[in-house]
């Protein structure tokens, strides 16, 4: 049996909303006989977020990044002051649109990878020809 402890609220873009916090974790395996112990507040900001001067959430949309576990409709906490390198998913601009795709940085150039079979690699070569917008930190999934 789940207890609630108390009532927090979390920050939804500027109003305050209303959450009941259960007093327990809930196991993904065996149930645990110590259930009834809960360690006090979460608060998700300081889980989610590093830097919040540069800190932004974007919703994706299309699912060219399906195999890393974004899909349509989710949303990226994203950190525009954290240094890509080879491996991160990043927002870019190219040729003025932004897009979400892996970052590859190969000896033939920097490539812009989905993670969907059904979409090419962009070969995008110089550095020069590609601004990373931020770097993608945090996938929010809804069930």
């Amino acid at each position: 049996m789940i207890n609630v402890q108390n009532v927090r609220s979390i920050d939804v873009e500027g109003t305050a909303i209303p959450l009941l916090v259960a007093g327990t974790s809930v196991p993904a395996g065996y149930p645990s006989p110590a259930q009834d112990y809960f360690s006090g507040d979460i608060n998700l900001s300081d889980y989610l977020i590093h830097d919040k001067t540069s800190t932004f959430i974007v919703r994706v949309c299309g699912d060219s990044m399906e195999g890393a576990g974004i899909s349509d409709g989710d949303e990226l906490i994203v950190n525009r002051a954290r240094k890509p390198v080879d491996g991160s998913i990043v927002v870019a601009v190219l040729d003025g649109e932004m897009t979400v795709k892996r970052l590859r940085i190969t000896p033939q150039g920097v490539v812009l990878q989905a993670e969907n079979p059904q979409y090419p690699d962009i070969l995008v070569g110089e550095w020069g020809a590609l601004s990373v917008w931020a770097v993608a930190e945090t996938c929010i999934h809804r069930l």
